[in-house]
């Protein structure tokens, strides 16, 4: 039997809020996605207002598809006596698990009025509802 040291317990459960809050605000600050599915394909759309095309990567990975970007943005303003100027700055990036059945090589992805959305086709099954016969070895 092992007991547990209440001493060095005390410290980690300390920092876990801090851990945790961390998380979750990245998943606060990623932009909001959808994922859907129909008979031929996969779907995720991802909002991205103000993210230019060449600021926007998408990646495959051994069944992973990850998006990256960065939003670049400012206004400025001014009159006679005053400035103002306002800047938008920040990276991100989303990573999706994609099914068994996902063709990694059929990906298409395209922006349009700031939401991305990526296809991922559906591959057909091999040999769909043919029977094979497994031989059985006498041993």
């Amino acid at each position: 039997m092992v007991e547990k040291n209440p001493i060095s317990t005390l410290w980690p459960s300390l920092y876990d809020p801090l851990r945790q809050f961390g998380a979750r605000l990245a998943e606060f600050l990623a932009p909001a996605a959808d994922a859907s599915s129909d008979d031929g394909a996969y779907r995720i759309t991802m909002e991205l207002p103000g993210v230019q095309e060449d600021d926007i990567s998408v990646s495959v990975r051994d069944g992973v598809v990850t998006i990256k970007g960065e939003k670049k943005s400012g206004t400025e303003k001014s009159g006679d006596t005053w400035y103002f100027s306002e800047r938008q700055y920040g990276s991100f990036s989303r990573a999706f698990r994609l099914p068994a059945d996902a063709d990694e090589a059929g990906i298409e992805a395209a922006l349009n009025d700031g939401v991305l959305t990526l296809t991922v086709p559906r591959r057909k099954p091999v040999g769909e509802g043919a029977e094979t016969r497994v031989p059985i070895s006498r041993g």
